[in-house]
């Protein structure tokens, strides 16, 4: 759909125009209702509803059979494997008939309510990579834990910088996890002890599903991997700061992150997202990027055409208590320079490879998207609305992400949400 094109759904459905969730945002899940627990389907989320996408494209027949591979599985892996063309073609069969009161009768019967609805992991996770690709985050990382050098790394403007996390715990809204234990060692202590982590964090984050594969050896340009991503979902990546910081010289993040990683259960079409498209941020000192980092249209310090960013709004609750808001037009890297960079070396994908663009921060407090950040290592608590303050997360603790960008004609795209509680260490 075009940036400026407004659709609206049929005004049976009762959508209003200002909804999140309305025509132009349609994103895909994987749903089990309370009748039929052991049986996964796709659905399409319109406003408060759910359209059970296998039941509405069989019932409509022949004219919709080409469709029927798409949404028939338990995930949504056939769905990311399907070519571009594909899901443009279901996306535009889905805008026709949610907006066409002729198609009540086809519609209606394999609509639920949210509320009738549990949204799983959407598909299982081939590889997770997260990278780091806020400017802001990285610079105040660096002067809490490295204040005598400089705060970004002599690298961090040449190349989207990330790690390999671990796919098999990454979960789906709404999953409690227990609070992670491992190696810690504060910097006056005299040796490293065992224990629950006492630094529990979080990182508010898009994270990107891939849709398509590649043959080993293979790269995308960065005009070939705008066409790979197949929708975005809200990312937090859970960290225990004391055991990243004793085990991440000289290798990187490894058991501090792999405990958990959650993503929210609606997955927002990419294409979902043309209104929100931004030139990234750059400064007249920017160095020039490598050639392959370049797509048609952008700039030798890698911004503009393929290389674009998005406005998309994050906020962040603790216990209810907002906490910050985060803005996503500050990362300085493109998802399809991550993406291109990925595969530079001739590393594969495959569908349902997921990677985070990294903590999402601003230049402001209330924009840091990390605790580690909002209590500057802790030194400086925040306060919540029960009257009770936070340097890290306790026991109990829940952490609700929400997001929303500009949609076509001035409406709005909601991201859904990604929530989870700190249970005690099991």
């Amino acid at each position: 759909m075009s940036p400026n094109t407004v659709a609206t759904a049929a005004p049976w459905l009762g959508v209003p125009a200002d909804h999140p969730f309305g025509i132009a945002t349609l994103p895909y899940g994987v749903f089990t209702t309370t009748d039929l627990p052991d049986r996964r389907r796709i659905g399409v989320r319109i406003g408060d509803r759910v359209l059970d996408l296998r039941a509405a494209v069989e019932a409509a027949g022949a004219p919709a059979a080409d469709l029927h591979p798409l949404v028939a599985g338990p995930t949504l892996a056939a769905m990311l494997a399907a070519a571009p063309s594909d899901w443009a073609r279901l996306r535009a069969w889905i805008t026709t008939q949610l907006g066409d009161d002729k198609a009540r009768g086809l519609v209606e019967p394999f609509l639920l309510g949210c509320s009738e609805v549990t949204l799983l992991l959407p598909v299982e996770i081939g590889d997770y990579v997260d990278y780091y690709a806020s400017a802001h985050h990285g610079s105040n990382v660096g002067k809490i834990f490295r204040p005598e050098s400089p705060a970004l790394p002599v690298n961090w403007k040449h190349l989207p910088i990330g790690y390999h996390g671990r796919s098999g715990t990454v979960v789906v809204t709404g999953t409690d996890f227990h609070r992670p234990s491992g190696q810690r060692k504060g910097p006056q202590d005299p040796a490293p002890v065992f224990g629950p982590s006492i630094r529990l964090d979080i990182e508010a984050e898009l994270g990107y599903l891939v849709g398509g594969a590649t043959r080993l050896g293979q790269r995308l340009s960065v005009d070939d991997a705008g066409s790979r991503l197949f929708g975005v979902v809200i990312l937090n990546d859970w960290s225990a700061r004391d055991i990243q910081a004793w085990e991440y010289v000289p290798l990187g993040p490894y058991l501090g992150k792999s405990f958990c990683t959650s993503i929210s259960g609606w997955v927002t079409p990419l294409a979902a997202l043309d209104a929100a498209h931004i030139e990234l941020p750059r400064d007249g000192d920017d160095p020039e990027v490598l050639p392959y980092l370049r797509g048609t249209g952008t700039s030798p310090t890698g911004s503009g055409g393929t290389a674009y960013g998005l406005d998309v709004h994050v906020e962040v609750r603790v216990n209810g208590t907002v906490v910050a808001r985060p803005e996503y037009r500050d990362m300085y890297w493109s998802p399809a320079q991550m993406l291109a960079h990925m595969t530079v070396n001739g590393a594969s994908v495959r569908p349902g490879d997921l990677f985070g663009s990294g903590t999402i921060s601003g230049p402001e407090k209330g924009q840091r998207g990390s605790l580690l950040e909002l209590s500057w290592g802790g030194s400086e608590p925040f306060a919540l609305d029960d009257g009770s303050s936070r340097t890290y997360l306790l026991d109990g603790d829940e952490v609700v992400m929400t997001a929303w960008a500009p949609g076509p004609g001035g409406s709005r795209v909601g991201l859904g949400e990604v929530a989870g509680r700190v249970l005690p260490t099991a």
